[in-house]
């Protein structure tokens, strides 16, 4: 066998990267050599034992949103109502690729991977590939198409082109799909989704069933607008439900507050292990909680929000997997309904079925060992 040199490249978000790190990880396994190259709060991917190059040290996601925001108003209030489409998006990922590209690109030439792996708002990787010579993979880790959002990116992303002389990106060598059919249609090689689970201990009493149905509350990793989801409003609700409540990462003013008696917090935990034992979980509308919640067979209340968070919520609704609410509309029957529908636990558990009768990340490795 021959070792292969595989440079994985991210957006620098945690919830990017994560899901990038298995099929990563089960490269490394495999006897490969992996290098990630990421930024910001994405270099917790060092947590996964890979090896990690921070490409953008100064990187700021927060002042990089604010600008689009400020220059381009309507889009900005699009995006926040969660209406936008790609086009926001492809303006904001377009400046970060923008800022990734350079110390891709460097790091590219130094360490001279033999294949590219990149997800679909990381097109730097792309860039660095095609430079090279080597074959490129665009990796999914979102509920979108990731050629629309490698098209919206690419619309952005002129300037790094011009300055590293590439006149366009040819397709990549392959692309990898991670939505479950009956949810959406992707491009590429079918593969379980996985992601890291960021750390941290699970207590051993979300092990086990509680005496009332146990929800699990999370918020996003991304500071911003709505960044507290939807857990003030499960709090107002909470003690009109019978269940019990488990706020993961309230935030500070939140935790201080006096919470009802079916009101518990914790901080970081690892959710896959924590969903088995539970019934339902509340997020803000993030690919991976989505994900997270599928592949424990558990229904979901994704809340209506900024970004893909909308967009994420309606396909959960329309598979019948969950609830797309509004922060403002949490309310006790919502949550009642949550952890008391059948018909939404029904479709939560076929859909992890369809999720778990995919190819593993380390099923893919032949193939991708195939390309170089």
């Amino acid at each position: 066998m021959w070792t292969v040199r595989v440079l994985v490249v991210s957006a620098p978000l945690i919830g990017h990267v994560f899901p990038l790190l298995p099929l990563a990880g089960a490269l490394r396994d495999a006897g490969h050599e992996v290098l990630v190259t990421t930024a910001a709060d994405a270099l917790r991917a060092e947590q996964s034992g890979l090896p990690v190059r921070d490409v953008a040290p100064t990187f700021d996601f927060g002042r990089i949103a604010r600008a689009m925001m400020l220059r381009h108003p309507l889009i900005a209030r699009a995006e926040l109502a969660g209406t936008g489409g790609t086009r926001g998006a492809g303006m904001i990922f377009g400046t970060v690729n923008d800022q990734l590209a350079d110390g891709v690109v460097a790091v590219a030439e130094e360490w001279k991977p033999d294949l590219v792996i990149h997800e679909p708002f990381a097109v730097a990787g792309a860039l660095a590939a095609a430079k090279r010579g080597v074959p490129a993979v665009r990796q999914e880790n979102s509920l979108f198409d990731g050629r629309d959002l490698v098209r919206a990116t690419l619309a952005s992303l002129g300037a790094a082109l011009r300055r590293h002389g590439v006149a366009e990106l040819p397709p990549p060598a392959a692309a990898i799909a991670v939505g479950p059919p009956s949810l959406l249609s992707q491009d590429g090689w079918p593969m379980r989704y996985a992601a890291h689970s960021g750390g941290g201990e699970l207590p051993q009493w979300l092990r086990e069933p509680g005496e009332r149905p146990r929800v699990l509350v999370s918020r996003s990793t991304v500071a911003g607008p709505g960044s507290a989801g939807p857990m003030p409003a499960v709090l107002a609700a909470a003690d009109r439900v019978d269940a019990e409540f488990v706020l993961v990462r309230p935030d500070a003013r939140l935790a201080r507050r006096a919470l009802p008696g079916n009101v518990r917090t914790v901080d970081w935990i690892p959710l896959p292990e924590a969903l088995p034992a539970s019934a339902a979980l509340v997020h803000h509308g993030g690919a991976g909680s989505v994900f997270t919640a599928l592949i424990a067979g558990v229904p979901q209340l994704v809340t209506v929000g900024a970004g893909d968070r909308r967009h994420n919520a309606e396909l959960v609704a329309r598979r019948g997997a969950g609830l797309a609410v509004r922060p403002r509309d949490i309310t006790a029957d919502a949550l009642t309904r949550l952890v008391g529908d059948p018909g939404l636990r029904e479709a939560a558990r076929q859909v992890s079925a369809e999720i778990a009768a995919m190819p593993g990340p380390e099923e893919l490795v032949r193939r991708l060992e195939a390309l170089v």
